[in-house]
């Protein structure tokens, strides 16, 4: 039985975190074995399972969130949550431009999403809702990639300082406008050790399986400004509170350290193709090439070449959920929920 905490929301905007349950917003629809280990078919998450916005829900005994595209959906739904998640989406508009939802068109859904909400519930009950809902973000990883192997004028320290700066200004931007729209509690997480998956670490072929250079070290400079802009927010904002959790340090050790967390590898997917399976080929035969699949996916840490398994987000959703101030601070995702 759901307690009270079940009035309230659970907002996802995001890239490959959020729950995009019966579809899914990117170009290529995933395909079997994705899904095979809780739904036993594909929902439109890149993963074997459930992703940490699912495991959040059931911790705020609220249903699974389901996505704004739907079909179906009800207003009633989106008293409990609505996920915006468009799996490779960034929060700059170039990012994959075409075969994303990027995270300023997910703000527009979000302002219909409320609109339809007032329009069923009222003035009063929306504003209260809205109010008491956390919004959980997660952005910025794949603009990282899709700056770095895009372009070639990514060569000094100044070129990257101003990339990062955009991205963190378009997010901190979104931030601000759900802050404007009643907002007042956020969770978020910086860029994970991604320069470490599968898919980065087989780019440079003369060092197979070690981090790729570049990407670390735009990642290392977001996740340092990252911070500052949640701050500058704090300072500015009444009543503006948040949950960042450090999600490079957290998955850079289950990389480094599987067996400490309960993996036999750490940089190698359960489904893929060619070294350490990092080829993105898993469900998708569009390359006609085939992709090999392991035997027991919790001995994995990477589901594919850039995404986790669901035993991974379980650990990673504990972590946000009730971690100590220099895991998830300055407060986590359960003291969140529990403010009014």
């Amino acid at each position: 039985m759901a307690n009270s905490s079940q009035t309230k929301l659970l907002c996802s905007c995001s890239e490959i975190l959020c729950s995009i349950q019966e579809t899914t917003t990117t170009s290529i629809l995933p395909t079997e074995p994705y899904g095979q280990t809780f739904f036993k078919f594909p929902t439109g998450r890149v993963s074997d399972g459930r992703l940490i916005p699912d495991f959040i829900a059931e911790k705020a005994w609220l249903p699974l969130i389901p996505p704004n595209l739907q079909p179906r959906n009800s207003n009633s739904q989106f008293t409990y949550g609505v996920s915006f998640a468009s799996a490779g989406a960034g929060a700059l508009v170039e990012s994959f431009s075409g075969q994303v939802i990027d995270l300023g068109t997910q703000l527009k859904s979000f302002k219909t999403v409320k609109r339809r909400v007032r329009s069923a519930l009222g003035e009063a009950e929306t504003k209260r809702i809205f109010s008491r809902a956390v919004y959980l973000f997660n952005i910025g990883g794949n603009d990282l990639f899709y700056a770095l192997f895009q372009t070639s004028s990514l060569v000094n320290l100044n070129a990257k300082q101003k990339l990062v700066d955009l991205i963190i200004g378009n997010t901190t931007s979104v931030v601000e406008e759900v802050y404007k729209m009643g907002g007042r509690k956020f969770g978020f997480l910086n860029v994970g050790a991604y320069d470490c998956a599968p898919a980065a670490s087989i780019l440079d072929t003369a060092n197979i399986g070690s981090c790729n250079k570049p990407v670390t070290e735009l990642i290392d400079l977001h996740n340092k400004k990252f911070p500052d802009g949640l701050r500058r927010l704090q300072r500015e904002l009444s009543g503006f509170k948040y949950a960042l959790h450090d999600y490079r340090t957290s998955l850079l050790d289950r990389i480094n350290n599987p067996s400490k967390y309960g993996f036999k590898e750490g940089n190698k997917a359960c489904c893929g193709s060619g070294p350490l399976r990092g080829m993105p080929t898993c469900g998708i035969n569009q390359t006609g090439l085939s992709y090999e699949l392991c035997e027991d996916v919790t001995n994995y840490l990477f589901f594919d070449s850039a995404h986790l398994t669901e035993k991974a987000h379980r650990q990673f959703a504990e972590l946000i959920w009730s971690g100590p101030p220099n895991v998830t601070g300055p407060y986590n995702l359960k003291a969140l929920f529990e403010l009014n």
